[in-house]
C-alpha cells in the first residue's frame, strides 16, 4: 500500500495578516464524496500499519484486560430509603445500574442495563441519569453517534418500562426534577450545539407542549440546570468563559418564573448553593482565586463574606450539606478538600504527600454527617473513602482492584521545571522503582493546559505497560491550566497562550537534563486542546520529539476561530481570541500548528479524529495530516484513525476503549524503540 494523498484545490482565506493559501480547505465539506473517501483511505493506511503490529497490539490489549476485574461493583450509595450501585460483568461493554433496600441487596433491582440499550450500536453513551424525588421514575438520556445530541426517556421503575414521553435533542446541560416528581427541567442546544434553552416537561405530555423557562441569546454563554442537594431549588446557571449569571426556581413551585440573583457583569463569576436557612455564594468578586459569601434566602443578592480570598488557593467548588460545607480547592498545584462548619471551625482532609487527585464522590444525602470522596494517584488506583466530617474517622469503602499487579513496584514524585521567563512549572513523573536517571529510558509526556482545567495525576492500568517496559511517564502542568490558581490560567490564554507550549518544551528539556529520558526517545501526547499543545510543540521544536500522539487535535486555530458558523466558535473567543481582527490575528497565527506546518523533518505522528465530533471538527486533523504528508521532508510514521461512527470521545464501550489505548501504546513503543 501507498499512503493516501489528498487532492489539492486552490483556496485562499482572507485574513488581517494577509491572504493564506489552504488547498485542503475542501475537506470541510462532509457531503463531498471525496471527503469520506479520503478519511476511509487514511483509515485503511492506519489499519495496515497496525496490522503489521497486531501481535503487539493484542499483547497490550491483553495486559490491559488482565489488570481489570471485569466483574465488579461500585461502592453502594444511599439516597433516602434506597441504595444505588453500578456493576460491570465480564464480557459486557457497558455498566448496569441497580438498586436495593440495603447496601448488601443493592443489586436486586436492575434500573438500566446499558448493554441492553446499546444492543448492536457502534456507539452508545448515557448522559442524564436522574431519579425523581419519589424514586419512582428515572430520567435517562443517550447518544448513539457521539454528536452530543441526546434522546431523553423516562423509566417507570414499578414496571421497568419506559413511559411514552420522549424528548429529542437534549444536551449534557443537566436536569432537575420538581419536588413532586411530576416535572423535569432540561436543556436543548442551538444550531451551533451550544446549550442555550431550559425547558419544563410535565410527565405524560408531548414534547411539543413543553414550556420554555429560559433562553440565553448571547452566543458566548452556555446554560446549565441542576437541583440543589436540599431538593428545594432548581438552579439555572448561564456562563461564559468570563462571567456568570444565576436564576432560581422553587422546586415545589416549578411553574414559577425564574428569579435572577445578580445580573451579569464583565469578568464576574458566581454560583449559588442552598444551605438550609441561607445561600452560599462562591465568587471571584474582588478575589482572583475566589472567596465564599452567604446570603439571606429572601435576598440572594445581598452577600456577607464567610471565607476570605487567599491568593494562589483556588476554590473551585463549595458543596453545601445541612450542617457543613465542603470546599474543593487547589493549593500548591494539588487538589484538596476542606470542611467548614456553621460554628466557624474547619478541618482539611489529608490524603497523601504523593501527587494525587481527590474529588467528591456521590453525596446525595442533604443531612449527611460524613463525606464520601475518591482519591487516586499515579501509583494508587481510585479509592473511595467515607469520612466523619467532625472526627475525621475514615472508612475504606472501595479500592479499584488491579489483578496481578504489585503496586509497590512503582514510584511517583513531583519535579519543578523552569520556563524561559523563570516561571517554575510542576511536572509529575512515575516509573518503576529502581529505575535510575541515567538518560537511557524512553520518556512519554502528557499535557493539556487550557480552560483553567487542572489535570491531577490519575491512575492508569494501561500506563503500566509502558512503565514495565522501562519507560518514564510524565504529566506536565503548563500555564493555561488552573493548577496554581487563576493567574496560572490567565498567563496561558489569549495573548499569553504561547506560554502553554513553551512551558511544556521547557519541562521536557528539564526531564532530559535530569536524566529522566533519552533525547531521541521522547513522545508527547494530548487530546483536544491538548492536541493543540502537541501540534504547537512539534511545529516549534520538531527536533525535540521522536513521536507524537494528537487525539482529536484543535490545530487549525486561526481558520476555525475566524468562522462563527462553526459549532462553539463564538463561545471560544474568550479563551483563544478572535482572529478576525488585530492584534489577536497575528498572535494566534504565531502558534497555529496547521499554519506552521512547513517543509522540515517531523517526528512520527499518530492522529485521531471523529467524523461526528461537534467540538473539534474532523476536518482539522484531516487537513493537518494531508498537509504534513505533502510538506514534510522525512518518512517517519504518519497515520490517522478517524472514527466514522463516533465523535470527540472516541469509541464507546470499555473493550473498544482498551483496544484504542492498546493501539496508542503500540505506536508509542514502536516509535520509541
Amino acid at each position: 500500500m501507498q499512503p493516501p494523498v489528498a487532492k489539492q484545490v486552490p483556496h485562499v482565506w482572507a485574513r488581517p495578516t494577509g491572504p493564506a493559501d489552504d488547498p485542503w480547505a475542501w475537506l470541510r465539506d462532509r457531503d463531498d464524496p471525496d471527503t469520506v473517501a479520503y478519511l476511509e483511505a487514511e483509515n485503511r493506511w492506519s489499519d495496515a500499519w497496525f496490522a503489521e503490529r497486531r501481535t503487539l497490539v493484542d499483547t497490550l490489549f491483553g495486559e490491559i484486560k488482565a489488570r481489570v476485574q471485569e466483574t465488579d461493583l461500585s461502592a453502594p450509595v444511599r439516597k433516602d430509603q434506597w441504595w444505588y450501585v453500578t456493576r460491570t460483568e465480564e464480557g459486557a461493554s457497558y455498566p448496569i445500574h441497580c438498586r436495593g433496600t440495603s447496601a448488601d441487596s443493592a443489586t436486586e433491582q436492575v434500573l438500566l442495563d446499558e448493554n441492553v440499550e446499546a444492543g448492536d450500536l457502534e456507539y452508545f453513551s448515557v448522559s442524564a441519569f436522574d431519579m425523581n424525588p419519589q424514586h419512582t421514575v428515572l430520567a435517562w438520556s443517550s447518544d448513539t453517534d457521539d454528536s452530543e445530541q441526546y434522546t431523553m426517556r423516562f423509566r417507570d421503575l414499578s414496571t421497568g418500562q419506559d413511559l411514552p414521553d420522549r424528548l429529542e435533542g437534549t444536551t449534557w446541560g443537566g436536569t432537575a426534577w420538581s419536588a413532586d416528581g411530576s416535572t423535569l427541567f432540561y436543556v436543548t442546544a442551538d444550531e451551533q450545539q451550544r446549550p442555550f434553552c431550559v425547558w419544563r416537561h410535565r410527565l405524560g405530555t408531548s414534547q411539543a407542549d413543553d414550556v420554555k423557562v429560559f433562553q440565553e441569546d448571547d452566543e458566548r454563554f452556555y446554560v446549565y440546570v441542576d437541583l440543589s442537594r436540599s431538593g428545594e431549588w432548581v438552579v439555572i446557571d448561564t456562563a461564559s468563559k468570563l462571567s456568570t449569571e444565576v436564576r432560581l426556581v422553587p422546586a415545589g413551585q416549578p411553574d414559577r418564573d425564574p428569579v435572577l440573583v445578580r445580573a451579569r457583569e464583565a469578568d464576574h463569576e458566581y454560583g449559588l448553593e442552598h444551605w438550609g436557612d441561607r445561600w452560599v455564594v462562591l465568587t471571584n468578586l474582588d478575589a482572583t482565586d475566589f472567596r465564599v459569601f452567604t446570603a439571606p434566602l429572601d435576598h440572594p443578592d445581598q452577600w456577607t463574606e464567610l471565607v476570605p480570598h487567599v491568593p494562589g488557593r483556588r476554590i473551585i467548588a463549595a458543596e453545601a450539606f445541612d450542617g457543613h460545607l465542603v470546599l474543593h480547592e487547589w493549593s500548591d498545584a494539588q487538589p484538596r478538600l476542606r470542611v467548614l462548619f456553621r460554628d466557624g471551625s474547619e478541618r482539611v482532609v489529608h490524603i497523601s504527600d504523593e501527587p494525587h487527585d481527590v474529588e467528591l464522590e456521590a453525596n446525595p444525602e442533604w443531612q449527611a454527617t460524613s463525606v464520601r470522596y475518591v482519591t487516586q494517584s499515579l501509583t494508587v488506583p481510585p479509592t473511595v473513602y467515607e469520612e466523619d466530617v467532625r472526627t475525621g474517622e475514615r472508612t475504606l469503602l472501595k479500592q479499584t482492584p488491579v489483578p496481578g499487579v504489585d503496586l509497590s513496584a512503582y514510584v511517583a514524585e513531583r519535579l519543578w521545571a523552569t520556563a524561559d521567563d523563570g516561571t517554575r512549572v510542576p511536572v509529575d513523573i512515575v516509573r518503576r522503582r529502581g529505575l535510575v536517571a541515567d538518560g537511557t529510558a524512553p520518556l512519554a509526556v502528557y499535557g493539556y493546559g487550557s480552560y483553567e482545567s487542572s489535570v491531577p495525576p490519575w491512575f492508569s492500568v494501561a500506563r503500566l505497560s509502558l512503565l514495565d517496559r522501562g519507560a518514564v511517564w510524565a504529566l506536565v502542568h503548563p500555564r493555561g491550566g488552573g493548577e496554581l490558581g487563576r493567574e496560572w490560567y490567565l498567563q496561558g490564554k489569549l495573548e499569553h497562550k504561547r506560554n502553554t507550549f513553551t512551558d511544556t518544551i521547557a519541562s521536557v528539556e528539564h526531564l532530559l537534563a535530569r536524566g529522566w529520558g533519552h533525547p531521541s526517545k521522547v513522545a508527547l501526547r494530548g487530546g483536544s486542546a491538548g492536541g493543540l499543545l502537541v501540534g504547537a510543540c512539534i511545529t516549534m521544536r520538531p527536533d525535540l520529539f521522536r513521536a507524537a500522539i494528537a487525539e482529536v487535535p484543535f490545530v487549525d486555530v486561526v481558520t476555525t476561530m475566524a468562522d462563527p458558523s462553526l459549532p462553539l466558535t463564538i463561545t471560544e473567543w474568550e479563551e483563544w481570541g478572535d482572529p478576525r481582527t488585530q492584534p489577536m490575528a497575528e498572535y494566534m497565527l504565531s502558534y497555529s500548528p496547521y499554519d506552521h506546518t512547513v517543509a522540515t523533518d517531523y517526528p512520527a505522528i499518530y492522529i485521531t479524529a471523529g467524523l461526528n465530533d461537534p467540538r473539534v471538527s474532523y476536518h482539522e486533523p484531516a487537513k493537518w495530516i494531508a498537509k504534513l504528508r505533502a510538506l514534510r521532508t522525512n518518512d517517519a510514521t504518519l497515520i490517522m484513525r478517524c472514527e466514522m461512527g463516533a465523535g470527540h470521545g472516541g469509541p464507546s464501550g470499555r473493550y473498544e476503549t482498551w483496544r484504542d489505548e492498546a493501539r496508542i501504546l503500540a505506536f508509542t513503543l514502536t516509535e520509541l524503540g
